[in-house]
């Protein structure tokens, strides 16, 4: 008899997400975090760290993409992009593919993610060797505190508000942020499920807002993420992203579109109502514009 190997990520106390593994690829510990790449017959190579689910081969494309072309044609002119998190390349991939941007920073505390990410998973990491790449091996609040007005567009692409990411959900980050970026600025950050994660999600909206002139949430599936549905908070200076801002946009593009940036902004009765009792309708925010 032929024995099965299944790994399960308990995405809530009540809930778990399990797949069938072929072959465990790597598990090591770091000085930060346990990291683990699984070779699962559903979703292909997966990176899982401190067992969580970041990114598998098979529907990582949601995720990427949507974190980072919509903030991308959201500016009019992004030419320097700072990515904090994202070790596995994927941000940094589709960056990659707008030839305007002269520079990308990516800033990640583990090298071991950029490592298991070259070596195991190929075709989201490639763009890591792109000449207008620096990788900063750094602690994401350190490295934003010493920046001002440097960047066009900030990406966070923290993983959950836990150990060495609880930090990336601060106040005093995001006012690291704001400063960090120029003028016409944009942030992007992953703000977790609007099912399971509603306190966090409507505290950091309510922070980002509090800083930010105009604030923005956007939804998209990812279906190896806890419910599968999952919230951006984009935060601007001057620009709204309701209307894309940038011509240019990429080909060979598998969920992001025009009509996709648009329509990911039209959010569900629950949502709206959850941040509503957060916020005050005071903030130029999506909640008070049409």
């Amino acid at each position: 008899m032929e024995m099965e190997l299944w790994y399960t990520e308990k995405q809530t106390p009540a809930l778990g997400l399990s797949l069938k593994v072929k072959e465990t690829l790597l598990h090591r510990r770091t000085a930060y975090q346990e990291i683990a790449v699984l070779d699962t017959l559903q979703c292909g190579r997966m990176l899982v760290l401190d067992g969580m689910v970041q990114t598998s081969v098979a529907d990582e494309f949601f995720y990427h993409e949507m974190i980072t072309h919509v903030p991308l044609r959201t500016h009019p002119a992004p030419c320097s992009v700072l990515v904090i998190g994202g070790g596995d390349g994927g941000v940094v991939r589709e960056i990659s593919r707008y030839p305007q941007v002269e520079k990308i920073t990516l800033v990640e505390i583990d090298a071991g993610v950029v490592e298991a990410a070259r070596r195991y998973l190929p075709e989201i990491s490639y763009a890591l060797d792109d000449p207008r790449l620096e990788i900063v091996y750094q602690d994401g609040r350190e490295y934003i505190f010493a920046q001002k007005d440097a960047f066009d567009v900030v990406i966070v692409d923290s993983t959950e508000p836990v150990a060495i990411a609880e930090g990336l959900f601060g106040t005093p980050f995001y006012q690291g942020v704001f400063h960090a970026l120029k003028e016409g600025g944009v942030l992007v950050a992953q703000t977790e499920s609007p099912l399971y994660n509603r306190d966090l999600l409507r505290a950091t909206f309510q922070r980002i807002s509090a800083i930010f002139p105009r604030t923005f949430l956007y939804l998209c599936p990812v279906p190896t993420y806890p419910s599968g549905l999952w919230s951006f908070t984009l935060a601007t200076k001057i620009h709204s992203p309701l209307e894309p801002a940038g011509d240019y946009l990429p080909a060979g593009l598998r969920y992001y579109s025009p009509e996709i940036h648009c329509g990911s902004f039209a959010l569900p009765p629950f949502v709206r109502e959850m941040l509503e009792m957060g916020i005050g309708l005071e903030h130029h925010n999506l909640l008070s514009e049409k």
